[in-house]
């Protein structure tokens, strides 16, 4: 079996004891009892994946067929979780009674009429045990029984998806190069196994038709490596006994450290020790020193678990779960005994959308609200009132909208009513205003002529309108349930109604509680005629509700590509920012709608706002890997230096697509891809810079190594990026990968029996082609420097215990200079030259013109006089010098640049020959060849036959640097002691000593640490 796919047992379980709870990522599921989605799953009973929670109340799902959405859990339930195994969820100390699993894995069932008699989900949908008897469900360790019915009367449906002999092919999140033959080709699933001890039936075994045949995940940590072309049953299951994703309250989501969704924390780390904790997990900026001493609020769990929190200000900041500390808050049951009252009875359930009475006694309500959001005079209003649950809290204190207001209410203070008290109280305007109209559609009179108008409008009855109007008391702006006539109509699209109203003087920029008006719900209904019929009529397009959005962004955000397409036409504007700072274009892009993409682009929605966050929408492209988002972008971006535009905390498009290993998104940004414009070719201009660094000095290749992208540091290697950057700390990239590798490793030290092997380099069987030690052997293939020292003095073999990795790297590095290689090298320089030469405005002639004082050639003269600022350094230009003839042969264009004068005057030809500047006669200090001026990198020298090409140095210091690398080798191998033998022998803090002195040693000399075991190595 090729094993190349299988991570590291301890660093699998590490992530899988961090994976979230109940609903966490990576559960099964199947639709629920509020699915209205159609065929979105491929058909009741096709199971999916959960990949993440977007919030607290919607989820999102990769089915098995590829297809991927959101969904709702919280209020509706439009799933069930078929499987919680492969989240990692246990029930410690308990064993299933019929095959003998130990501990039971995801949901546990418990037999109510036998003692002591669990099974796992496994069995007990497989009919094992007696089917008459009735089970407890017992989804989450410690969470309450839930009693189910006898299975022999209960409804079995068939499971179907990625199941042994389903037919499939490569999906979303695959990442193993061409096990497969080559995308598109198919495989047969033979068996689902666990991808981890800790995830079962997380993973599927695939013989692919090429004969070749792996383990890849479904499931594990929300991965999707297959999607089915043809599915397989997967035997049946009980459906109305499974639990509902969402059921269990937010509470349930818990993510890394025992934080959920709704959790409020705090940063009470030294400034230094957070900065350092944040390296990888979305680093630190100045902007961040707002959550040093203030509380947030956990909004979500991002696919790497690092945690979203919100502040008070309104920004999100991500988070390393090591950071973060959980604010402790006392419960309603608690601060209710506290007070001396009466805790909620615990039949008393609340549900997002629930009608609740509020305590009508002052001075009840004023105890109970203390610790549950306090009391205020503000909240007199409320008191008796009848309003709807708008959030459940962590804490179970309840958001209620009330007297057009939201409060925070202790649950012990409110009390639930029938839906039908006040069907229509709380609706939002847009999402629900279907389930209010239906109430407008009932047809008893009520007296209410303001009721009766809006009741006539949303039936589209016109006439009737007309007759309600002429009556002198009716009001054509009157509101029913919070909405006017005009509202009702425009959601429905009754121009009939519309143009009744308007010969009455309708206002049509009243709101509604949510501040939609007249032309919201028009784009919330999909009803362009309806919005061109307003526009006449003198409506604001460009009217913001209370959160912000114009119709625009409702229109893109509902994906009706009409309503778009009207708004535009008419003028409107294409980028004017919600709340949370988005753009339409922001929303086209993360819904993925390339053809609203387009339409926004055509009518110059501006690509580089930035929302509060600090993307922009390249940035958003590559953030959510949308490659035919970023496709249309890099196509119609105004200005080449777009493309590496940075956030605040210095990450540029590529650095968000190297960090998440979007790697179709990277190619885009690195190539400068074509695409069809009526027939012809037009070129992108918008080349990422790879050698950009952020607030941290890290590169793409820096975070692509990181994280242990493979493809990705491929990607940037093979198109030149420079190896060799160091970050603030003076890491390469090659030291963080040999860094990384060491770590690794010692974190296996306590699962490997043969420790020897481990830092002898044989590793794990089967490491996968991933490792960072394979990454690190490819960067000194490629030219990566051995000998750069980082600010501690480390060179990148200092970071690196394994003798046998550091031959390996010496090795890669020495063979680079093949002749091969330097062939295939001449050629992709040869080519860049050419590609550097070319105007970066015109495209059509040749670079000649020298600005100042950058030294910078990026334009032709004709192209010079408008370029205000440097295209490649953004600096200032204050002086345009056309490149002429060399003054000395005039044989040749001049091509060398001299410092520090700055002047390019000479061919390279006659620069070697100069030791003073000829046109103004400075000593020259240093020269540099024009392809360097243009962004590029100088082509290697040419060197006589016979002599290694070694660029600019001679043999001899070659020769010293080899003398170097080898006594550097015999440091790492030597005893630190003796100095004289090599190191034979290890202790379990890492560090080795020959034979002789560790066995008269009783505390490490490296780092002090008592030696408890010695290991010698063979």
């Amino acid at each position: 079996m090729n094993a190349d796919n299988i991570e590291p047992n301890s660093s699998s379980s590490n992530r899988v004891v961090r994976a979230n709870l109940m609903e966490g990522v990576g559960a099964r599921v199947v639709r629920g009892p509020d699915w209205k989605w159609g065929k979105q799953d491929g058909g009741e009973g096709h199971a999916g994946t959960v990949r993440n929670f977007e919030s607290p109340e919607e989820v999102v799902v990769v089915w098995d067929n590829g297809t991927a959405a959101n969904y709702r859990c919280a209020g509706a339930y439009d799933l069930r979780i078929l499987d919680s195994a492969s989240t990692g969820i246990k029930h410690d100390g308990t064993m299933c009674d019929t095959c003998r699993q130990q501990p039971i894995f995801g949901i546990r069932w418990k037999c109510a009429e036998c003692s002591n008699y669990d099974v796992c989900s496994v069995c007990y949908h497989g009919d094992k045990h007696n089917l008459r008897h009735r089970f407890y469900r017992i989804t989450v360790p410690g969470s309450d029984r839930v009693a189910v019915e006898p299975r022999r009367k209960s409804k079995k449906i068939t499971a179907r998806g990625i199941y042994p002999g389903a037919r499939v092919v490569r999906g979303v999140d695959w990442q193993w190069e061409d096990q497969d033959g080559g995308n598109g080709r198919r495989g047969k699933v033979t068996e689902i196994q666990d991808w981890s001890a800790a995830s079962p039936r997380s993973a599927a075994y695939v013989l692919w038709d090429n004969a070749s045949k792996n383990l890849y995940r479904v499931a594990f940590e929300g991965m999707a490596d297959l999607k089915v072309v043809n599915d397989a049953k997967g035997g049946s299951f009980y459906r109305d006994h499974l639990p509902l994703l969402g059921e269990q309250g937010p509470g349930s989501r818990a993510g890394p450290g025992g934080l959920a969704i709704g959790d409020q924390v705090n940063v009470d780390l030294d400034l230094e020790i957070v900065q350092s904790l944040q390296h990888g997990h979305g680093g630190w900026t100045d902007g961040m020193f707002e959550c040093l001493g203030t509380t947030g609020t956990v909004v979500g769990i991002d696919e790497d678990h690092d945690i979203v929190v919100s502040y008070p200000s309104g920004n999100r900041w991500t988070f390393n779960p090591a950071v973060l500390t959980k604010v402790n808050t006392p419960s309603s049951a608690t601060a209710s005994a506290n007070e001396n009252t009466t805790p909620t009875p615990p039949t008393q359930q609340f549900a997002v959308g629930d009608l609740v009475q509020i305590c009508s006694d002052a001075e009840k309500i004023k105890l109970l609200q203390r610790g549950h959001g306090e009391w205020a005079e503000a909240m007199i209003p409320t008191l008796g009132k009848i309003g709807r649950v708008q959030q459940i809290y962590h804490d179970n204190d309840l958001k209620v909208e009330v007297c057009g207001t939201s409060w925070t209410y202790n649950p012990s203070a409110v009390t639930k009513v029938a839906s039908s008290d006040g069907a229509a109280i709380g609706n939002s305007s847009g999402e629900r205003l279907s389930a209010l109209l239906k109430k407008l559609f009932e047809t008893h009179v009520s007296g209410d002529v303001n009721e009766e108008l809006v009741k006539a409008a949303a039936n589209g009855d016109g006439t009737k309108v007309d007759e309600l109007l002429q009556r002198p008391e009716a009001d054509a702006n009157g509101m029913f349930a919070g909405h006017t006539a005009l509202q009702a109509a425009s959601q429905n699209g009754h121009s009939d109604v519309i143009r009744v109203l308007m010969k009455h003087d309708v206002d049509f920029e009243i709101e509604d509680k949510d501040g939609d008006r007249a032309v919201h719900h028009a784009a919330f209904g999909d009803e362009p005629s309806v919005i061109e019929q307003l526009q006449r009529g003198g409506a604001d397009l460009n009217a913001r509700n209370k959160r912000r959005q114009t119709p625009l962004h409702i229109g893109v955000n509902k994906g009706h590509i009409g309503v778009v397409k009207t708004l535009l036409d008419l003028g409107c504007h294409p980028s004017l920012q919600d709340s949370e700072g988005d753009s339409p274009l922001h929303d086209a892009i993360s819904k993925k709608r390339d053809d609203m993409i387009s339409i926004l682009l055509e009518h110059h929605a501006d690509l580089t706002i930035a929302n509060n966050n600090g993307f922009n929408s390249l940035h958003h492209a590559a953030l959510r890997g949308n490659p035919s988002a970023m496709r249309i972008l890099l196509t119609k971006i105004p200005r080449h230096w777009i493309v590496d535009e940075k956030k605040d905390d210095g990450y540029t498009a590529l650095h968000l697509a190297a960090l998440n290993n979007h790697v179709e998104v990277a190619e885009l940004l690195v190539h400068q891809v074509k695409s069809s414009s009526q027939g012809q070719d037009q070129k992108v201009k918008g080349k990422a810079n790879m050698d950009i660094q952020n607030v941290n000095l890290q590169t793409a290749l820096h975070l692509a190594v990181e994280r242990q992208h493979t493809q990705i540091v491929r990607l940037l290697v093979r198109e030149g990026c420079n190896l060799n950057v160091p970050d603030k700390d003076g890491d390469t990239p090659l030291h963080e990968a040999l860094r990384h590798h060491t770590l690794s490793q010692l974190r296996q030290l306590q699962d490997m029996q043969d420790v020897g092997k481990l830092l002898m380099g044989l590793g794990t069987p089967g490491a996968d082609k991933k490792s960072s030690a394979s990454i690190a052997c490819f960067l000194a293939a490629n030219g990566a420097d051995l000998s750069i020292k980082n600010k501690k003095g480390q060179t990148p073999l200092d970071l690196c215990p394994d003798p046998n990795l550091c031959k390996a790297l010496a090795k890669c590095h020495k063979e680079r200079h093949s002749p091969g290689a330097a062939a295939e090298n001449t050629v992709i320089i040869r080519n860049d030259q050419e590609s550097l030469q070319e105007c970066m405005v015109c495209s059509d002639l040749k670079r000649d013109t020298l600005f100042g004082p950058c030294s910078h050639i990026a334009t032709c003269s004709l192209c010079s006089p408008r370029v205000k600022k440097c295209l490649m350094c953004k600096e200032q230009v204050q002086s345009r010098t056309k490149i002429e003839e060399c003054v000395v042969c005039s044989d040749k264009k001049a091509s060398v640049l001299f410092l520090p004068c700055g002047h390019m005057c000479a061919c390279d030809g006659c620069a070697v020959l100069m030791k003073k500047c000829v046109q103004c006669r400075s000593s020259i200090e240093k020269t540099v060849p024009f392809i360097v001026c243009c962004g590029g990198t100088p082509p290697p020298a040419p060197q006589p036959p016979g002599v290694m090409n070694n660029g600019s140095r001679d043999v001899s210091k070659d020769i010293q640097k080899l003398q170097q690398q080898l006594q550097d080798i015999k440091d790492q191998t030597s005893c630190p002691v003796c100095m004289d033998r090599l190191k034979n022998m290890i202790f379990l803090c890492g560090h080795g000593t020959c034979q002789m002195c560790g066995d008269r040693m009783a505390e490490c000399p490296i780092c002090r640490k008592s030696v408890e075991k010695r290991i010698l190595l063979y």
